[in-house]
Formats: structure tokens, sequence, C-alpha cells
């Protein structure tokens, strides 16, 4: 972007140029005005006037991570296929744009009191479903309930705990009553969990059915394997330009390459990072390396031996070789991780923590003063997990034997791992999608009654803090409680975060998107459906 006196506007006109929203004469005086030059700004036009989503097409997205366990349930929602998935056929209040700010989706509009317990959020009238009934506030009043209350198997119910009422204002308002304060809560409606669906008349939801308010209505849909879209002409936001999409499950990252170098798909989540370098030299594939808040992490169960010794599992930190694996895995594609799960991207962010490097003596050290010399353990993974997720267990395997530990690398089926080896098996690797904020990532896997509590660690200073930070509207306060939970969780938790990792996919040249992507999920926070056109 051009020098300018005002950058962001200029870049918001250049977004405005795209969508096809402004015309020549309107962006030149807009442009000049925010301090650029005429011909700088006759080049600002040109190049994205160019670059002007087109409609048309079937867009076919090979994705990783697609289970046959599957469900439409939003409460379930586990595996990255179906959260790509649920981005495209469903909304949420909010959403998580381009430029990684917060914005509107089902909810034109939010407000709160000043002690941040209510929240009114105003819903876009005239957004319909994809059987062309009306989204109302009865929708959203029963789709957050779906997740409330002792019932809900829902893995989102610990990030609605707090709100103790939801109440419709009219038609399309609601207002989020909270026992606390809670100045994260738009973001939080951002979470993949909190899909918009169909109320049925006793104020349970139709998720059965499918039916969504997204961009794009399913035509067919086989869990674990493929899902047939069409453009929902009722589709209240920008973008859907595709006319038709195909989401492809191609869990082996091979298979995944392969498809999008021989035309079967046109752009591929989470790229085999060995093979990164052959793929550059293709000029017919373009591809996205996007830093994120994503992270890998291996949770030991706290309450199972041998990690309820927190000596054992500092010494199972200190045992590993970050750089090594960002460098031999990763191929540099990450940074390395702190044992807590606030990346270097993410607001509160404690960059004064000392980083954790690899210490085998102290591994030991460790391991003698708990009794557990010689130490032996399962550490379960699958490929589909992360590109590389097996070696990077080997690897670190070769790394801790210098600590004098013994990791046994268990190569799990893909198929269900999410549901059969995550929260079952007391120690294996996992990966996270990115999350906006510190209180939504410890609120969903830190929090003691979290039901995706991974590591089954419970800290009462940790949860003080995490109730305090969360209505807390003093900025330094809260950054002073966030880091004090970062320190905690490195030193205490049973979470080891090998790293946080880019977002790398690719897609055909004739895939275009605008000059930012969502660093919330794989593939433009996942609506690379929605927000992508051919050239």
């Amino acid at each position: 972007m051009p020098e300018t006196s005002n950058p962001e506007l200029l870049a918001r006109l250049a977004a405005e140029v795209r969508l096809g929203r402004l015309g020549r004469r309107e962006f030149m005086s807009l442009a000049i005005a925010a301090g650029v030059g005429t011909t700088m700004a006759s080049s600002v036009w040109t190049s994205n006037a160019f670059a002007a989503p087109k409609k048309g097409g079937t867009f076919r997205l090979g994705m990783h991570d697609g289970n046959t366990s599957d469900t439409h349930d939003p409460g379930t929602y586990l595996s990255f296929s179906m959260i790509q998935l649920a981005h495209t056929y469903r909304s949420y209040l909010t959403m998580i744009t381009p430029t990684n700010e917060l914005g509107p989706d089902i909810a034109e509009s939010w407000e709160a009191t000043p002690d941040a317990k209510n929240w009114t959020f105003k819903i876009v009238k005239g957004a319909t479903f994809h059987n062309g009934k009306e989204v109302t506030a009865d929708d959203v009043i029963a789709s957050m309930n779906h997740h409330r209350g002792e019932d809900s198997t829902s893995a989102a119910t610990a990030l609605l705990k707090d709100v103790n009422d939801i109440t419709k204002d009219d038609k399309h308002t609601v207002t989020f009553k909270l026992a606390t304060g809670n100045a994260d809560l738009p973001w939080l409606m951002t979470d993949y969990h909190l899909a918009i669906c169909p109320a049925n008349s006793d104020g349970s939801i139709d998720w059965q059915s499918g039916l969504g308010t997204g961009p794009y209505k399913i035509t067919n849909h086989e869990f674990g394997v493929s899902t047939q879209l069409v453009r929902h002409d009722g589709w209240h936001g920008e973008g859907a330009y595709f006319d038709e999409a195909e989401m492809i499950v191609l869990n082996d990252p091979n298979a995944r390459q392969t498809a999008l170098v021989t035309g079967e798909v046109d752009a591929v989540t989470q790229l085999e990072l060995k093979t990164l370098s052959l793929l550059k030299r293709n000029a017919n594939i373009e591809i996205d390396n996007v830093p994120s808040a994503a992270a890998i992490s291996m949770p030991m169960f706290c309450d199972q031996a041998p990690f309820d010794d927190v000596n054992v599992r500092n010494a199972l930190k200190l045992a590993m070789d970050r750089e090594d694996i960002i460098k031999k895995i990763a191929f540099g594609t990450a940074i390395p991780g702190n044992d807590f799960h606030v990346a270097p991207n993410m607001p509160y962010h404690p960059d004064d923590i000392p980083q954790r490097t690899y210490d085998p003596d102290k591994a030991k050290s460790l391991l003698k003063k708990a009794g557990a010399e010689g130490l032996s353990v399962n550490l379960s993974v699958a490929d589909s997990v992360y590109s590389g997720a097996v070696d990077m267990c080997v690897l670190y395997a070769e790394h801790a034997k210098k600590a004098g530990i013994d990791i046994n690398v268990v190569r799990e089926p893909n198929d269900g791992y999410y549901s059969d080896v995550w929260l079952k098996k007391p120690f294996c690797m996992v990966q996270w999608g990115a999350r906006p904020t510190p209180d939504v990532m410890f609120s969903l896997a830190y929090k003691d009654d979290a039901d995706w509590n991974e590591s089954h660690w419970k800290n009462p200073r940790f949860n003080e803090l995490l109730r305090a930070a969360k209505a807390e509207l003093d900025q330094e306060k809260r950054a002073a409680q966030y880091k004090e939970m970062c320190q905690l969780a490195r030193d205490d938790g049973g979470t080891i975060i090998p790293m946080f990792t880019n977002f790398v996919y690719a897609r055909n040249k004739k895939v275009q998107h605008g000059p930012n992507l969502a660093a919330s999920w794989q593939c433009d926070g996942a609506r690379a459906v929605s927000r992508w056109w051919f050239a």
C-alpha cells in the first residue's frame, strides 16, 4: 500500500472497489482526500478494479480432517472439514473479517451496557434460511440455548455458562443478560459451534435437516466424503461469487496436493510442507502462507499418572527441541510455543515471559525429583492432525531420549481421531484453530469445568483470574491478569504447546481473493467458498 496520511482508509476504499461498490470518480476523490497523489491513486484504482470479484463457476475445495462420524449438530463440531462446511452453509451472529477484525453476520449491530453485563444484538431484516423462512429472534435464542443448560451436550456450553438469560426484545432484537460482565461476548459469538439454526416450536433447534442461513445451501452430502452446494439467493451478506461449490474430503495430504496439481480441485487446505518448495515451482499454483494463532498442543491428563506430577509434566516440556521441530517439520512456517495458549499475534500476549528452551539435563533432574527416572509414555497422533504430525512426534521422541524419556509414538487412524482419541487418551497431539481472544481459548480448553479441558488441569488461581479478567474493563489490569494466567499454564499446566502454525494452503491461480486473509481458520477463516472467486 502506498504512503498516505490515512493508509487504513485507503485500504478500505480499495476493498470497496474490489467488491464493485465504488466507482472510479468517487474512489479518486476520496483517495486524494486521504493524501494519495493522483498518479498513485490511479494505479491503486487500476489494480483493484481489475481484481473485482466476478460471479460464476463451480468451486471445488479439497479438505483435510473429515470423518464419517461428523454430524450437523453444531454443538458437536470437531473436525476441520465440518468447520469449513459450517462457515459455508450456516451463519453466526458475528464474524472474523479478512483483516481479522470483528464484523457483522446475522447481527448487523450490537451494543453493551457500561458494565458489559447486557449485550443487545440487532438481527438483519430479510435474512432467510435455505427453506425460505425468515431468521428471527426466536431462531437466535433457540440456537444459543442449544448450548446452554445441564442437559446440553454441546462443547460450547462453557462459553455461555455466564449467560443468565437471552430475551426477545422484538422480532429482530435479542439481549444477552450475563451474571458477570464479558467484554469479549461479540467476539465469542464467532465460535464455530454457535451457528444459527431454525427454531422448532418447542424452543429446540432443527439441526438434523442441515438447514442454514449461510451463503450456500446443501444439495447433496455424505459425512467424511463430500458436499455439494449451490448459492443461497437469500444470503444477506457480501460474497457468494461461485454459482456452486463442492467440498471434498481428502484426508491424505499427498492425495490432496495431487488433486490440486492435476486440476481435480481448485484449492486445498493444509499443504504437505515437506513438498512445499516443489509446489512453489508450479506456475499454475498460488500458495497462501498466513501467520496465525492456530496451535499444536499435546495435552497430558493431569489427574492420571505419571502426568499428575508437575515435575513430570515440565520434564516433558523441557525434553522438546521446538526450534528443531519448526525447521524440520514446519519448514519455517511456524513460531515456537511457550506452553501457554496465547499466540504473539493475539491481544494480551505477555512478551516478557521467558521462552522455554530445550534442556534435557534439567528434564532429567525433574524426573529424578518425581521418582520417575526411565519414564516411558505413549503419545497418540494421526496424519490428519497436521502436515507431518507423525514425523513430528517421532522427532520429539528422539529429543526426549537425551532426557532419558521413552516416548512410544502410537499412530492412530485418521477417521474418527477427534471422537475416539482426543479427550479419551491421556497423551495425544491436537491441532487447535485460532481463537480471537485469550478468554475464548481459556474458557474452551483450560477452565476447570470446560468440556474441552483436554488436560484435565484444575488450578484454582487460574480459574479465579479467568473469572476476573472476563469482566475487567481496565486494559492494564486485564493484561496483568492474563500474564499471570499464562505463567500458571506454562509452569503448572498439563499442555505442551510446541508451536503456533501458519495456515499454509494453496489454490489454482485462476482462483482469486482480496489482499487480506483471515487468520482464524484455514482458507480465509473457513470462508473461502463465499469470499473467493474465479478470475
